[in-house]
């Protein structure tokens, strides 16, 4: 019997029907072209893969959200059947296979009073997303997701299955959460959660013409602020299209993003100095349930092709609010969405148990990305602002790396988002 046949999920080779739709995923711009594809239901499939590869480039992929560099040949162990969830509400914890997405787990801790520390988009897979450290919608209170994981279950290269704790394996367990790259696949993971059921959030969007004004405002609310306020503000070029509020299509805008975990009125007050800054074109802050946090950013949930890095800068000079403005605003050469990012608070402590989660000092995180229409001139545009922001910058945070490979390049056994 081959190892082919041995697993227990679908095994899948060019040109069979179904090859096509296992190897695509959320990133279109770059895709797998394996030999085989393992649909794996289960740890014991992944160790089967892993063993019947026969030192085979191995890839992994879950929803395809952080493919940067496809396979080409080997094996691609295809992680989204593998959607195992539950939830512990006396630990306060969750213990979730590689398939699970981010909804999964927001859905399943609601009915428990508690909330996960997910991203900004709820279809992005957990586990890839906390193996690059994890910036989530309440990151300044709570840290990086990494930071809240209890033990991991990895399938090593050689095929064997370990349950991983902080207990058995100090140094392998801090290198998987924050550094999983090349460690092996993991296949389950059991994450810490939190009593968060409601907070305060919601977007203020403001015209072009007052983006540079706002940036400065920004600059200077984010001084003083306590832990509980996440926020993040966008640029933006809006394309004219079904989807995008009328209000805003085909507009070049910058969107606020605020999450409070604290009472409505706090938060108003603190937030008051943003809305009376510039004129806005939209306000949406409310309360909300934390089931709705992923509306405070309105990710795009449609497949897509996008590359992009980042710079995570030790202080925000006025300079680098004017290069972000002239290098990568509405005259670039390729348009780019930017993202400003206030980190501090938790993020900025060490965890109860280390991890390789790097670069606690960055007060800040400046995101580029773009549509690749044009790979070559968006990688241009985004390396002239990344070399403007250098004498600020202390390092790049491994969860915005599109298209540049850290966890998913032939070779490397990592489950997640790729």
């Amino acid at each position: 019997m081959t190892w082919t046949q041995q697993v227990q999920g679908p095994v899948f080779r060019p040109g069979d029907r179904e090859f096509d739709e296992e190897t695509s995923g959320f990133q279109t711009a770059y895709k797998h072209r394996p030999a085989y594809v393992v649909a794996a239901t289960g740890a014991d499939d992944v160790r089967k893969a892993l063993t019947g590869a026969g030192g085979l480039p191995v890839a992994v992929q879950a929803t395809g959200h952080g493919r940067t560099v496809p396979l080409d040949g080997g094996v691609l162990i295809s992680t989204r059947r593998m959607t195992g969830l539950r939830v512990d509400p006396g630990r306060r914890s969750a213990w979730i296979e590689a398939g699970v997405r981010w909804q999964q787990v927001i859905t399943a801790a609601a009915e428990h009073g508690l909330a996960p520390l997910s991203g900004s988009a709820p279809e992005v897979g957990v586990v890839g997303y906390i193996l690059g450290g994890g910036l989530g919608v309440l990151a300044r209170r709570y840290g990086y997701a990494a930071d809240h994981v209890s033990s991991i279950d990895v399938a090593a290269a050689d095929g064997s299955l370990r349950h991983v704790t902080a207990d058995d394996d100090p140094d392998l367990f801090r290198e998987l959460r924050g550094a999983g790259h090349g460690l092996g696949v993991v296949t389950a993971m059991e994450i810490g959660l939190v009593p968060v059921t409601r907070l305060y959030g919601g977007g203020l969007y403001v015209d072009s013409p007052h983006v540079p004004e706002l940036l400065e405002v920004y600059r200077d609310w984010t001084a003083d602020l306590p832990d509980e306020l996440t926020s993040s503000v966008a640029l933006i070029p809006y394309p004219d299209m079904a989807g995008v509020p009328e209000l805003l299509r085909g507009r070049y805008a910058a969107h606020v993003r605020i999450a409070f975990a604290g009472p409505t009125a706090q938060g108003e007050r603190l937030v008051a100095p943003l809305r009376a800054a510039v004129p806005l074109l939209r306000d949406t802050l409310a309360e909300l349930p934390f089931t709705q946090s992923a509306s405070i950013y309105n990710d795009p949930a449609w497949p897509h092709s996008y590359g992009g890095t980042n710079a995570m800068l030790r202080e925000l000079d006025p300079t680098v609010l004017r290069d972000i403005v002239e290098l990568a605003g509405p005259g670039a050469p390729v348009p780019c969405i930017v993202q400003l990012n206030h980190m501090g608070g938790a993020l900025a402590r060490p965890p109860a148990v280390p991890n390789a989660v790097g670069h606690r000092d960055a007060a800040y995180l400046v995101r580029v990305l773009s549509v690749l229409g044009d790979p070559a001139a968006a990688s241009r545009a985004h390396g002239r602002l990344l070399d403007a922001l250098a004498p600020w910058t202390v390092g790049r945070s491994r969860n915005f790396l599109f298209g540049q490979p850290w966890a998913d390049q032939a070779g490397a056994v990592v489950s997640g988002t790729a």
